[in-house]
């Protein structure tokens, strides 16, 4: 496989899944909140949500920070590896707007 494509397949890995676009979008913006995340995405189903947000953290895109309080506080933001994707969405942003 070219390795040029082979690093495009990687990315369309990730960014492949459903919604996941989407909620890196959102955290491109700062921090968020489940239900912030919720909202700012559009109409995604909260088990859903809440598997994608798994899915990345576990690839170490977005670190999940938990408060000990009552009610639980849990927040979600971006790490530095993470952040890499704020080119690819601006790519894609901009191709989205020539079509």
């Amino acid at each position: 496989m070219d390795t040029d494509l082979l690093e495009v397949s990687k990315v369309a890995k990730i960014i492949g899944s459903k919604w996941t676009i989407l909620i890196l979008n959102s955290l491109l913006n700062g921090t968020k909140r489940f239900g912030e995340l919720e909202r700012s995405v559009g109409d995604i189903n909260p088990k859903t949500l809440s598997k994608r947000l798994q899915e990345l953290e576990k690839e170490g895109y977005i670190k999940k920070k938990i408060y000990a309080q009552v009610p639980p506080k849990v927040e979600y933001s971006l790490t530095p590896k993470g952040h890499v994707f704020k080119q690819v969405i601006r790519s894609v942003r901009t191709c989205g707007e020539q079509i």
